[in-house]
């Protein structure tokens, strides 16, 4: 790999209120996984990180708090379009952090990837507000005249990150992703010791143009006093030691004004071979691929990486010579090299830690495969890079063993040990204390059950694994932008990810109280009891622009008649005995006798508020919250109230209108209720 001279060693210097601070005095030199050579130099600015937070605040959350969830979803759709075709700079430069192209593309086109996914999910989950509503308004008196409504509104303080060395890009845009789809801006500050490509991932950002002034600052090195200038409105993200982690946490700050922590530590992830695994079976080879993958890919520096492998004792040996088999055929060296599939470790410094741990694993472990002082290399010299081959253990007595289960070599290590049955198997997996991920390999869906459900706990995620996914799973370590990732305990109690669950971290959620029609008009939603608005005009006559919330129809009247019951239940095939048997309802608990379907109900209730002629609503596209509330027989008669409930504009063409709708009976008693969804044309 040809490596950058003294000359075009990289500069590497903050993004801060706007602008690049430019070259400074060195601060630390960074040097390469592969030859250690220095690679990059971060530089240091006297950077005043009150004005940093100021700024963010001042600027950034003012942006961004001005646009909406899908406007917001649109500049990370936008800023994902633009890293994606500039991403073959930062493959280069993993080159230098030891990773192949495959560990490259894990954190490259992982972090593009999140931003994607966040964008759709923006865009399809959430409203086109400033806010959110949570749950439905609650009754606070008799007469209907007081009530209330959970909303969640952006914090207006600046989500500072701190990310971990061993995903320089995907690290930063997962956090980035929700904080800006919030409307919080992020102050990021990555590891040092692979900066280089977090930076020119920031470079990019700013380069593109799409994110508006303030939405994100970078800071290189040291963070200084920042946290002694956070308040509550600001949100502290963590990846990294649990040593780090604690004292954060224990900055008296971050107590004094109730500092949202979210963090992500120490992970002594699980691997289950269950009973029914046995050698010859589909989830045998697939823990065996697994446990190998876990421990070569990014050279084992993932903090879902499997550290300990259970399987039954009988199968123990099993195990132990398929893995051995398997990590034989992985080629270390330098990861330019198309023939290599795990390259160095970050850093020499990080080559000692891995490598001190292994020798207190081995106080209760045995090393079974791989030699930390003798090992092959292609296209490398062991004396330059920080290369550990990978080191496969087995604890013979872990029930006694400590170590094995409170020490996390954080490179291409893991242990091996025996289970008697599955509670014993249950206990060593929860010794870890807390971990991030644990995956089971079975077919049996009771062992599953059992397992599942015996760590879920002290797991934020489990994978379960068997020859039905083996095709499209997507591993034990990869955490997905949809699933939460984080975990109790030893993990750091967080969670990030978990698709829009992870804006509630830089949200508040407040009660709003008042009357219906001082609520229906803040959020912009009609709830029942606010005022409701009638005409001559049907309100499928109104473009999207034109329909206000609350625009109402009240229809006429319809009488059910058992001839109604009879043709419906013939043509629809529905003969369903409460609708054609009256001596079968008799004593029923719901039924009073004959009754219409809840279908003809909804069909009759269409037929009296549709308006048949060519207008504005383009399609009626689905309906939710159906609830049946009380059986109609024969003679009765019902009507419908339409009411425009809440308005989403979807692109310049038609926007999502949401009808509150309700039948009621002769007597005004509520029949049924439903949300009706259409989608109307836009005037202009």
């Amino acid at each position: 790999m040809a490596q950058p001279q003294s000359s075009n060693v990289m500069q590497l210097d903050s993004f801060v209120r706007g602008k690049w601070t430019g070259p400074g005095e060195p601060a630390a030199e960074i040097h390469s996984a592969v030859t250690g050579d220095v690679v990059a130099l971060a530089t240091r600015n006297d950077l005043d990180m009150r004005e940093i937070l100021s700024y963010g605040r001042a600027v950034g959350g003012k942006n961004l708090r001005k646009l909406t969830f899908h406007q917001r979803a649109g500049l990370l759709k936008a800023l994902a379009d633009y890293l994606s075709q500039h991403k073959d700079r930062l493959y280069q430069l993993s080159l230098f952090a030891g990773c192949t192209r495959t560990d490259a593309m894990i954190d490259v086109d992982g972090g593009i990837g999140t931003l994607f996914s966040y964008a759709g999910k923006g865009r399809r989950e959430l409203p086109n507000t400033r806010f959110l509503l949570d749950g439905a308004v609650e009754g606070l008196s008799k007469g209907g005249a007081f009530a209330g409504q959970h909303v969640v509104t952006s914090l207006h303080g600046v989500a500072v990150h701190i990310n971990a060395f061993n995903f320089p890009c995907w690290g930063m845009l997962e956090k980035l992703a929700p904080a800006l789809l919030a409307g919080v801006p992020v102050v990021t500050k990555p590891a040092t010791i692979t900066s280089y490509v977090a930076h020119e991932v920031v470079r990019m950002i700013t380069e593109s143009k799409v994110l508006p002034e303030g939405a994100l600052q970078f800071i290189v090195g040291s963070t200084g006093d920042l946290f002694d200038h956070l308040t509550c409105q600001d949100v502290v993200s963590f990846t990294g030691s649990a040593d780090t982690s604690q004292k954060l946490q224990r900055h008296p700050v971050i107590a004094r004004e109730a500092v949202r922590f979210i963090a992500e530590r120490d992970s002594l992830n699980a691997a289950i071979l269950a009973p029914d695994a046995v050698p010859g079976t589909p989830e045998f080879d697939l823990f065996i691929k697994e446990v190998a993958k876990e421990m070569t890919v990014k050279a084992g520096q993932k903090c879902t990486a499997i550290r300990r492998a259970l399987a039954p004792t009988a199968q123990i040996d099993a195990v132990i010579t398929a893995l051995r088999d398997r990590l034989a055929k992985v080629t270390l060296g330098n990861p330019d090299n198309d023939k290599v599939r795990m390259g160095p470790l970050v850093g020499l410094s990080q080559r000692s830690d891995v490598l001190a741990h292994v020798a207190k694993l081995r106080s209760e472990a045995e090393l079974v495969a791989g030699d930390p002082d003798k090992f092959a290399l292609l296209d490398a010299d062991a004396k330059r890079g920080a290369f550990v081959p990978p080191l496969l253990l087995h604890c013979a007595k872990p029930t006694a063993a400590t170590a094995v289960h409170e020490i996390e070599a954080f490179g291409p290590v893991s242990t091996v040990m025996g289970y008697d049955d599955l509670d014993q198997a249950v206990a060593l997996t929860n010794r870890g204390g807390g971990s991030l991920v644990a995956s089971i390999y079975t077919h049996d869906i009771q062992a599953a059950t059992e397992l599942a459900f015996g760590i879920g706990s002290f797991h934020g995620r489990v994978a379960i694994i068997d020859r039905d996914c083996a095709t499209e799973h997507t591993g034990h370590g990869s955490p997905m932008p949809q699933m939460v990732h984080g975990g109790p305990g030893r993990a750091g109690g967080g969670e990030e990810l978990g698709g829009v669950r992870s804006l509630q971290h830089y949200m508040q959620r407040t009660a709003l109280q008042g009357s219906p029609r001082m609520l229906s008009g803040v959020t912009g939603r009609w709830f029942k009891g606010s005022p409701v608005l009638d005409g001559a005009l049907h309100p499928f006559r109104y473009h999207y622009d034109d329909l206000e919330i609350g625009r109402t129809l009240v229809s006429k009247s319809r009488q059910i008649t058992l001839e109604d019951i009879e043709h419906f239940a013939h043509f629809t095939g529905d003969t369903f005995y409460a609708h054609m048997d009256e001596e079968a309802t008799k004593g029923h608990p719901f039924f009073p006798g004959r009754v219409a379907h809840g279908y003809l109900l909804l069909s009759f209730a269409a037929g009296l508020f549709v308006d048949p002629d060519y207008g504005p609503v383009l399609a009626n596209y689905g309906l939710d919250s159906l609830r049946f509330v009380k059986p109609v027989q024969p003679g009765e008669s019902i009507q419908v109230r339409l009411t425009a409930k809440e308005k989403t504009p979807r692109n310049k063409q038609y926007g999502e209108v949401r009808w509150d709708v309700e039948i009621t009976t002769g007597t005004g008693e509520t029949a049924a209720t439903y949300e009706l969804l259409t989608m109307n044309a836009m005037r202009t």
